[in-house]
C-alpha cells in the first residue's frame, strides 16, 4: 500500500490534522463509499441521479486533478524540472476544499461564504480557461486549461443547499486518495460512474445507453489492438471508457522509457471522440482527463445530425482515423436532418452510426493498411433484410472493408444496464472486400446481473495473458466439456484461437467460417433465372406498350365500332399481368440477394436434442411425474402431522 504525500499548508496558517485518506481496495469498496457521499448529496436537493451526478463529477473532478497535480510537482522537484500547476492558488483543492486549508478555514466565519467563494469566484475562473468573461475563446490557456474550463462550464452554481453538507462531501471526497488505493485496484473517475450510471440504467432511466461493461471494451481494444502514433476514435463516446481503455493499453506499450514526443502525442493528439449529451461529456472529459490524457479532443454535438453544440476541442482532427472503438445507441429513432447525411436512409440510429463509421476509417495509402473497428452491434442489424437501409449499409460493409469476425456475445451482458437486447462485437478493417467471417460463439454463457461477463470469458487475464483452462471461468467451459471427444482438450477461447483464424485450428465448437464469397457466387446463380425473368417480362411489357401507342395513332373508322378499344384493352390486360410478372420475379430476386446480408450468428455445431416420444409416452411421462408429486406430498403430510 503506497503512503499519501502530506497535506501542504501554507505559511502561518494553523491547520486541523487533515483526514486520513481512506484505503479503497476494491471496487465494491469504492462504490459504497461514493454511495455514502450520494446519500448525503440526495438531501440536499439533488434527489436523482440525473441531478448528483454532475455535481460529483466536478467535485471528484478537482479533487483527483488536485492529487495528480501534486503528485507531478514532486516527480518534477525530484529531477530539478520546473512544474506549472494547472491550477492557480487559492482555486487549487488544496487551498479552499481540503481540511485545515486556509481558505476553507477561513471562509467558516459566516454562514454563505463557502458558497459565495464557490459560486462567484471559483467558478468562474474555471469557466474562464475555456472562455473569458466577453465570450472569446481563452487563447492563453494551455489545452489542459481548456478542457478543465469545459468540464466546469456546465456547472453554474453549487446545488447542495447546506454548506453544512457540502462541507460533509468535500471532507468525505478527501477521504479518496489515488496514493491510498493499491495498484490492482487503481482508482479511476470511469468506476465511480459506471457504477452511479449502472444504477440509473436500472431503473430504467436513461443511464444505460452510456454503459458499456468495462470487460466487453478491455476485450474489444485488445482485439483490435491500437499502436501508439495511431489515432483513436469513438463517435458516440458516452463517459469516455472506449478511449480510456485504448490509453492504458497504449501507454503500457510505450513503457516507462517512453520519450517527451512519444508521450506528448499520446496525451494530446491520439484521442478523439462525439458526444451528444450535456450530463455525460463532462463526465467523459473528466474521465480521459484522470487517466492520463491532458487533452481529450472531444466534440459536442450530435454526430448523426454534424451539428455542433461545442467543437473547440475537436480543432485539429484528422478527416479519418486509424482505429475506431465504439457502441451506439441500441433502438434509437433518428429524424430527417441526420438521415439526410447519408446515403442509406434509416430512422435506425444504429444503422446511420455504422454509415458514418465507414466514412470515418482511415482508407488504405501509400502500401498502408487501411483503419480497423471493433463495434457492439444488436442481433437485429445482423439478420434483418427486409429494409433497404439495413441491407445496403451492410453491402456496403461488406464490399469496403474486411469484416473477419463477428463475436456472438450472451443475452445478458448489456441487461445491467438496462438494455436487454442480444448484441455481437463486428471487427473489421477497410480497404478490402470480405471474403470469409470467422464467428466465435458466446452466446450459450448465462449472464446477469451477480453474474457480469469478466475479460476471463474471452480468455484473457487483466495483464492480457492468455488464461490456462484452470483459470477459466466455470460458466464457460462446463457444457463444453461435457461434449462428446472434448475430454482432455485445451478449450477454445477467443483469444487463444484468435491467432489462429483462417486455420483448421479455429474451427471448433464454438467457432466456424462463413464463406462470403461463395454465398454471393451461390446467390447470384439461384437469382439468375428471376433476373432472366424480369428481363423477359420488361421486354414483353415494352413491346405491349409499343403496341398500345400505335393503336392509338389509328384513324377513327379504321375498326369496326368498339374493335380498336376492345384491342387496346386486352393489350393493356396482358401488360398489367406482365408488368405483375416482372416485379414478382424482382422481389424474389432480391429476397435472395437480401439473405446474403443476414448475417447472425448461427452456430452450425450446435447438437438440437428433438423429443422423439409419441402422444401416449408423453401423456404416461406426465402422469408418473405426478404420481412422484402426490406421493412427495403425502410424506410431507404425514411428517407435519408427526410434529
Amino acid at each position: 500500500m503506497k503512503r499519501a504525500s502530506p497535506q501542504k499548508v501554507g505559511a502561518g496558517e494553523t491547520a486541523k490534522k487533515a483526514a486520513t485518506p481512506r484505503s479503497i481496495a476494491s471496487t465494491q469498496s469504492l462504490s459504497s463509499f461514493v454511495k455514502s457521499i450520494c446519500d448525503i448529496m440526495r438531501r440536499s436537493n439533488c434527489a436523482s441521479a440525473l441531478q448528483y451526478v454532475p455535481e460529483l463529477t466536478w467535485i471528484l473532478f478537482l479533487r483527483i486533478l488536485d492529487a495528480q497535480e501534486e503528485r507531478a510537482r514532486e516527480a518534477a522537484e525530484a529531477v530539478g524540472r520546473s512544474f506549472a500547476p494547472a491550477l492557480r492558488s487559492p482555486y487549487r483543492w488544496q487551498d479552499w476544499a481540503a481540511p485545515g486549508a486556509a481558505k476553507r478555514e477561513a471562509l467558516k466565519t459566516r454562514v454563505g461564504d463557502l458558497f459565495a467563494f464557490i459560486n462567484k469566484e471559483l467558478l468562474p475562473y474555471l469557466h474562464s480557461l475555456d472562455v473569458t468573461p466577453d465570450g472569446r475563446p481563452n487563447q492563453s490557456a494551455s489545452p489542459k486549461q481548456r478542457v478543465i474550463g469545459r468540464i466546469m462550464t456546465a456547472v453554474e452554481r453549487v446545488r447542495v443547499d447546506s454548506e453544512t453538507n457540502l462541507c460533509d462531501i468535500l471532507d468525505r471526497v478527501h477521504e479518496i486518495s489515488i496514493d491510498h488505493i493499491d495498484d490492482q485496484h487503481f482508482f479511476t473517475l470511469s468506476q465511480v460512474y459506471e457504477d452511479l450510471l449502472l444504477k440509473m440504467g436500472e431503473k430504467n432511466s436513461d443511464g444505460g445507453q452510456f454503459f458499456t461493461p468495462r470487460e466487453v471494451i478491455r476485450a474489444m481494444v485488445r482485439t483490435v489492438d491500437p499502436q501508439p502514433g495511431e489515432t483513436v476514435y469513438d463517435p458516440c463516446c458516452g463517459t469516455g471508457g472506449f478511449l480510456a481503455q485504448a490509453y492504458e493499453l497504449m501507454a503500457h506499450k510505450l513503457g516507462d522509457t517512453a520519450s517527451a514526443t512519444d508521450l506528448e502525442l499520446l496525451k494530446t493528439r491520439t484521442f478523439f471522440g462525439r458526444e451528444k449529451e450535456n450530463l455525460v461529456l463532462p463526465i467523459a472529459l473528466a474521465n480521459l482527463v484522470l487517466h492520463g490524457i491532458d487533452q481529450p479532443n472531444l466534440w459536442h454535438g450530435n454526430t448523426l445530425t454534424n451539428a455542433p453544440t461545442y467543437e473547440a476541442l475537436f480543432e485539429g482532427a484528422p478527416a479519418t482515423f486509424d482505429v475506431v472503438l465504439t457502441n451506439p445507441p441500441f433502438g434509437g429513432k433518428e429524424g430527417k436532418e441526420a438521415q439526410k447525411n447519408y446515403s442509406f436512409e434509416t430512422g435506425s440510429t444504429q444503422v446511420l452510426f455504422l454509415q458514418h463509421i465507414l466514412g470515418e476509417l482511415k482508407p488504405p495509402l501509400d502500401g498502408q493498411p487501411g483503419g480497423r473497428c471493433a463495434v457492439v452491434l444488436d442481433e437485429g442489424l445482423l439478420f434483418r433484410t427486409n429494409e433497404s437501409a439495413f441491407v445496403e449499409t451492410k453491402r456496403k460493409l461488406l464490399d469496403e472493408c474486411d469484416l473477419w469476425c463477428i463475436l456472438s456475445l450472451p443475452g445478458g451482458v448489456f441487461s445491467t444496464a438496462g438494455a436487454g437486447v442480444k448484441t455481437n462485437l463486428l471487427f473489421f478493417n477497410k480497404g478490402r472486400k470480405t471474403e470469409r467471417i470467422w464467428y466465435y460463439d458466446l452466446s450459450h454463457i448465462k449472464m446477469g446481473k451477480k453474474s457480469p461477463m469478466t475479460l476471463a470469458h474471452f480468455g484473457w487475464g487483466p495483464n492480457g495473458e492468455i488464461l490456462d483452462d484452470a483459470a477459466l471461468p466455470a460458466t464457460l467451459v462446463a457444457d463444453w466439456r461435457e461434449r462428446e471427444g472434448n475430454a482432455g482438450k485445451p478449450f477454445p477461447s477467443f483469444a487463444r484461437i484468435l491467432p489462429r483464424r483462417g486455420t483448421p485450428q479455429a474451427e471448433t465448437d464454438l467457432c466456424w467460417t462463413v464463406d462470403v464469397s461463395a454465398r454471393r457466387a451461390k446467390a447470384r446463380e439461384d437469382m439468375a433465372p428471376y433476373l432472366a425473368e424480369v428481363e423477359a417480362r420488361k421486354a414483353e411489357a415494352v413491346a405491349l406498350k409499343d403496341e398500345i401507342l400505335a393503336m392509338r395513332k389509328v384513324p377513327a373508322g379504321t375498326h369496326s365500332a368498339g374493335a380498336g378499344d376492345t384491342a387496346i384493352a386486352e393489350r393493356r390486360e396482358r401488360l398489367a399481368v406482365a408488368e405483375k410478372a416482372a416485379r414478382d420475379a424482382q422481389a424474389k430476386a432480391d429476397a435472395i440477394d437480401a439473405a446474403v446480408f443476414d448475417l447472425k450468428a448461427v452456430n452450425p455445431r450446435v447438437k438440437v436434442e428433438t423429443d422423439t416420444r409419441g402422444p401416449q409416452e408423453i401423456v404416461a411421462s406426465i402422469a408418473a411425474h405426478g404420481r412422484q408429486v402426490e406421493a412427495a406430498l403425502a410424506r410431507l403430510s404425514g411428517l407435519l402431522e408427526q410434529a
